[in-house]
């Protein structure tokens, strides 16, 4: 199996490459790139590899721009510091994910994957179909701002000006940075879809939250993070237990 790595941190670049080989001792990398412009580079000057590993954020753009630049014709595992929301895109197509720090086991699943679709899928045309869908859903665009009923007028919030949504009394809030609390249109369901996953994380059913709202992050009782919002006076903000490990990877990005 050959391999190519993209990833523009060394050290994440060697720790991968070592553990696919640990794994795959037949596996070999036919390269590492770093950035856009040296991957296009290389996949227009090199055989198709039979897998690649590929981070989303690197020095010189996001690394979906290199579907745009050239015709990609393998298939393609990210890695990533983003969370789980950032990812729903690839949970429906037949390219993987692997969020870091990069689990060993999940690697292997990856691969197991691989495998699987490599058996499948025996078309460049297949292939690639597939990889233009993820690229679509990546390149989408989140909303900039929401339009809210103040009386008989309507009137405009920016998303960078709120701080969090929340729900309660059958209803849907946003909290903005001057401390006024609207009713928006859409549930939370919604309304995780719609907004940057970057920007916003989903904590638990009731609040979607901004890196920028959190004044205070505690450890609390079975392994969960209790959060002190700012403009919020509710005093049981928690951070659901199976979420925890996403929202600390969420914030160290």
């Amino acid at each position: 199996m050959n391999v190519l790595i993209i990833e523009d941190e060394a050290q994440a670049a060697r720790l991968l490459e070592s553990l696919i080989t640990e794994l795959v001792p037949h596996a070999h990398v036919m390269g590492r790139t770093d950035s856009v412009k040296n991957s296009v580079k290389w996949l227009e000057s090199n055989p198709a590899p039979d897998l690649i590993f590929m981070d989303i954020q690197l020095g010189d753009g996001l690394s979906f721009e290199i579907f745009e630049k050239t015709e990609v014709k393998s298939p393609v595992v990210f890695t990533t510091a983003y969370d789980e929301y950032a990812l729903k895109a690839f949970k429906v197509n037949s390219i993987d994910y692997i969020l870091k720090p990069i689990d060993k086991e999940e690697l292997q699943a990856a691969l197991k994957k691989y495998s699987n679709l490599s058996g499948s899928l025996t078309t460049s045309s297949a292939l690639t179909g597939s990889i233009n869908k993820v690229v679509e859903l990546l390149s989408r665009k989140y909303k900039e701002r929401f339009v809210v009923k103040v009386g008989e007028h309507l009137r405009t919030i920016e998303v960078k000006d709120i701080y969090y949504f929340y729900s309660a009394d059958k209803a849907t809030f946003c909290q903005t940075r001057d401390n006024r609390r609207q009713v928006l249109d859409l549930p939370l369901d919604q309304l995780e879809d719609v907004v940057d996953p970057l920007l916003f994380f989903r904590i638990n059913r009731k609040y979607l939250v901004s890196a920028s709202s959190l004044q205070d992050i505690i450890n609390y009782t079975n392994s969960r993070l209790k959060l002190v919002l700012a403009g919020s006076e509710d005093n049981d903000i928690i951070v659901s237990r199976e979420r925890v490990q996403a929202f600390r990877q969420w914030l160290d990005r």
